[in-house]
């Protein structure tokens, strides 16, 4: 199943559901990216911020604060404030990556180069941080300042793991925590905080939060060896080429013998990769049957993520965040 076909696209229902406010984050959004000294900050922006991304980590704050009572301004801030670290994120990512195309699109660091990427993001980092201020909620600056600190660390940690054998699921984990639940988690949970809400569904929203994003992150991996080119928009061994260590080659290595340690060795460690080597790589995922593997660790985390929601007031919103959990996952299931 395609992700466009999985369960009636929970995220385009919810986008229904938040439209006015939606339309009031991305007002800001062109509000705030904006620069009367620096004009390529807003056409470096704008390339990412109107490349058709789906505003899925802002929608998570809007739907918080909504399940959670909210009737005041400063969700559209905090929302505002998510997907600006988000797209600073990205554009540091393609850096680092040396990636090519983001969305279908050339990335920022293709189109004008690695300087203009990196001081847009900074920029963008430090627009974030005005617009949570503005809200003048001391707990919600504390807990997106800690996700956008854990972000980098993730980063960094990283480029260590991400070719090194050594590396174990726990060393996985964090980082999926770091480059991708981290954000997941505060948008959610400030959503919450902003709504003054009870602190079990404060907790609750966190708990939701990081297990979908670890939910995504793990799907991503899992794809990048079996997905579908034109259903998942990446090509199948992008991950493998670029040598990084996700879950499914994780479990091989745990599994594996002399010879195919010294296969991975070479590959990964080395960079020393062939023709035929994608392709014997899936066959070794195949034998320790680690995609199966990966696929239940995943649907795990979806139901993680179903569960904390069940500690929510019952609600259309909180029905479409319980769909949007199952989302995430259907195109493995």
């Amino acid at each position: 199943m395609s992700l466009d076909e999985a369960v009636a696209k929970p995220h385009e229902r919810l986008a229904k559901v938040l439209a006015g406010d939606l339309d009031a984050v991305n007002a800001l959004i062109r509000t705030r990216m904006a620069s009367q000294h620096a004009p390529r900050i807003p056409e470096v922006t704008a390339h990412l911020v109107e490349a058709g991304g789906k505003r899925l980590r802002p929608m998570l704050t809007l739907a918080a604060a909504r399940m959670c009572g909210y009737d005041g301004p400063y969700h559209v801030h905090l929302a505002a404030t998510v997907e600006f670290i988000h797209t600073a994120t990205l554009l540091h990512d393609d850096v680092v990556d040396e990636s090519g195309q983001r969305r279908g699109r050339p990335t920022a660091n293709l189109l004008w180069d690695n300087k203009s990427s990196v001081l847009v993001g900074d920029y963008l980092f430090a627009r974030s941080f005005q617009l949570m201020t503005e809200t003048g909620n001391m707990r919600v600056l504390s807990i997106l300042s800690d996700a956008a600190a854990t972000i980098a660390e993730g980063e960094v940690l990283q480029l260590t793991a991400a070719q090194d054998l050594r590396t174990t699921e726990a060393i996985y984990l964090q980082v999926v925590r770091g480059k991708t639940a981290a954000l997941f988690s505060a948008a959610t949970q400030v959503g919450g905080v902003i709504a003054a809400a009870p602190e079990d569904q404060v907790t609750a929203l966190h708990a939701y939060g990081d297990a979908l994003g670890i939910a995504f992150q793990i799907v991503d991996d899992l794809l990048d060896y079996q997905g579908d080119t034109k259903a998942t928009g990446k090509n199948v061994g992008d991950d493998f080429r670029e040598r990084k260590l996700t879950l499914p080659v994780i479990k091989a290595v745990t599994l594996a013998d002399d010879t195919e340690r010294a296969f991975w060795k070479r590959v990964i460690e080395k960079g020393d990769q062939r023709d035929g080597d994608l392709e014997h790589a899936i066959a070794l995922l195949d034998r320790h049957g680690t995609l199966e593997s990966t696929r239940a660790e995943a649907l795990a985390w979806a139901d993680t993520a179903r569960n904390a929601m069940m500690n929510l007031p019952a609600s259309d919103v909180r029905d479409l965040l319980v769909d949007l959990s199952d989302y995430v996952v259907a195109r493995i299931s």
